[in-house]
């Protein structure tokens, strides 16, 4: 038996079959020449059209038969015809598979996090945030606003996180003390005023960078993402320096929820997520790592020639970082014959669903999958290095690989009705296909675990979707930074901690840094002899703390005043004497 690489065409019929006479022109059945019959009406003209087009007619004409002599030497082949397996390049990843960070140090929720979220982006957004306060207050925009603090910046990004695990029907909700919302945080920590006039004014990009690309809008030099560059830029430089995917790697895309009016905001009905701003993301298979993405800016950014399905995955296929051997799995958005030749060239190799429309694609029926196959049913065809399968499901199922022998034997379980009973049965099932379902879910594993705790909201500004809603950069930071967490867990034979639990050991320690920024930059009060109240800043409105007496009486109130000599915090109006109280009890020897 001849394998699917040793077919034979077979050869042209030499002579017509016995009792029947080709027919040519002016011909009649039997072979005797006759008078040709009148024409019909319009024939005449048909023909002339006809001759006029000369070359290209007969040039047309001559490319169909070359198609249809083609498609005559091939054929689809069954599961028990032999196949021989093609050779697949080596694995070799430029850097060891797994983090690619000390894995002897003690890694802690928020140290992994700031290898994301630098301290020096985390700078630049704060200072940005500050000259665009400025700005709108010249403006006209009045509200009330202090500069913002690295402390306020840690508090900020904690109550971020906070909102994506305890979900409430409104943002003000978390600060609301009556039940069932009387939560501790964030109220005790900032104030709904102060989060609000940080959400409004938050910037990413400088003020003058922004009105510079504003005046050049409408020409090549305008940049659609110049709002979001610094952390953009930051964080897709993080995710792929940081991490070695496995072998096996998918592409897919992920949508960002927003209806804001912009020019590359996308509709896509088949999505969960219908309306919002597209991403094309590359994922490691096993873990969900989000190492790769960029966003889709629309049509017109799109260079001419391969087309989006073909750039975009050489974009995201960065070999300098990745290596050789890297087995990458995709939809039928993306894969074609040009795709497979390129990765082919940078020994990587492809597997996915196809579009049959695809040029390519065999177009032959000769032994196609029936129309009424039965659920197990394939059919197979090697054409250009490339193994084309048709599996029956509940549907026909194409698939395409470079690297997949046809069949080996492989199983699936499916419920199949059999005598008007369903049953549980093993059905065969072509390797490329199996490979595929196993491997393809790498960008909805990272999709599933940013969207548990994802933060839902609204806001006006497109760009801020980026930052606080589905999908933004401030989770692909999160869920990475737990993958690495894990991935260093499990290394050392250890169990890992759940993606709630590294979120709130995250927020706990955002808090903590916050504490240590504020305790170091506030003034100190001066130590006295005597007990005297003083303010802990400079005006009675800085650096308010919980009084320490109201909280012993089971109150929660904020004073900007404390003991000189007994450093706690302590309220001293007209209303409260806490100040008196305090140390009628604990200094019994003062008098006031």
């Amino acid at each position: 038996m001849k394998s699917l690489f040793q077919l034979e065409a077979k050869p042209p019929e030499a002579h017509p079959p016995r009792g029947l006479t080709r027919l040519s022109r002016g011909a009649s059945v039997t072979g005797q020449t006759s008078r040709s019959p009148s024409p019909i009406p319009g024939t005449s003209k048909q023909a002339k059209r006809t001759r006029q087009g000369g070359r290209g007619a007969a040039s047309k004409r001559s490319k169909q038969a070359a198609t249809r002599s083609s498609d005559s030497l091939e054929m689809w082949h069954t599961a028990e015809e032999p196949d021989v397996e093609p050779t697949s390049p080596k694995f070799q990843p430029k850097h060891p598979v797994g983090p690619r960070i000390n894995t002897t140090t003690s890694w802690s929720p928020l140290s992994l996090f700031k290898l994301f979220f630098s301290s020096s982006v985390l700078h630049t957004i704060m200072n940005n945030t500050n000259a665009n306060a400025e700005k709108r207050n010249a403006a006209g925009i009045k509200f009330r606003w202090s500069p913002l603090s690295a402390q306020e910046m840690c508090v900020f990004l904690a109550i971020i996180i906070f909102s994506g695990l305890v979900q409430v029907h409104a943002r003000s909700d978390m600060w609301c003390k009556e039940w069932p919302y009387n939560f501790g945080f964030p109220g005790s920590s900032m104030t709904r005023d102060r989060f609000e006039a940080i959400f409004w004014s938050l910037h990413l990009c400088s003020i003058e960078e922004d009105e510079a690309n504003k005046r050049r809008k409408g020409t090549s030099a305008h940049d659609r993402l110049v709002k979001i560059k610094p952390l953009y830029n930051q964080i897709i430089t993080a995710c792929t320096s940081l991490y070695q995917p496995g072998r096996e790697i998918t592409i897919n895309e992920r949508m960002v929820a927003s209806k804001a009016r912009i020019g590359f905001r996308q509709y896509m009905k088949d999505k969960p997520t219908r309306f919002g701003y597209k991403l094309f993301v590359l994922a490691d298979s096993s873990t969900g790592y989000t190492w790769n993405f960029f966003i889709y800016q629309g049509k017109t950014t799109n260079p001419q020639g391969e087309g989006l399905t073909y750039t975009s995955v050489m974009d995201l296929m960065n070999f300098n970082l990745l290596g050789d051997g890297y087995h990458l799995y995709a939809d039928n958005f993306y894969l074609s014959s040009a795709l497979f030749n390129k990765l082919s060239a940078h020994n990587t190799v492809a597997c996915g669903t196809i579009r049959q429309t695809r040029i390519g694609f065999p177009t032959t029926t000769v032994n196609d999958l029936p129309k009424k196959a039965e659920r197990r049913d394939m059919r197979l065809m090697r054409k250009d290095n490339l193994l084309f399968v048709k599996w029956k499901d509940t549907k026909e199922v194409t698939v395409c690989s470079s690297f997949h022998k046809a069949f080996t034997g492989h199983t699936a379980q499916r419920r199949v009705k059999e005598a008007g009973q369903w049953q549980v049965k093993n059905i065969p099932i072509p390797d490329a296909v199996r490979d595929y379902n196993i491997h393809m879910g790498g960008v909805d594993l990272s999709d599933v675990l940013i969207q548990y705790y994802s933060v839902h909201g609204k806001t006006m500004k497109w760009y801020k979707t980026f930052f606080f809603f589905f999908h933004h950069f401030l989770h692909i930071a999160i869920v990475n930074s737990f993958i690495l967490h894990k991935q260093l867990v499990i290394g050392r034979g250890e169990t890992p901690i759940t993606q709630k639990r590294f979120r709130e050991v995250l927020m706990k320690e955002l808090m903590e840094e916050g504490e240590a920024i504020a305790a170091s930059s506030s003034p100190q009060p001066t130590p006295s002899t005597i007990c005297l109240p003083i303010y802990f800043g400079g005006t009675a409105t800085e650096d308010r703390r919980v009084c320490v007496w109201c909280k012993s009486e089971g109150r929660k109130m904020k004073t900007p005043m404390c003991c000189s000599k007994c450093n706690v915090a302590l309220c001293l109006t007209s209303a409260r004497n806490c100040f008196r109280e305090f140390h009628l009890k604990h200094c019994p020897q003062l008098s006031y």
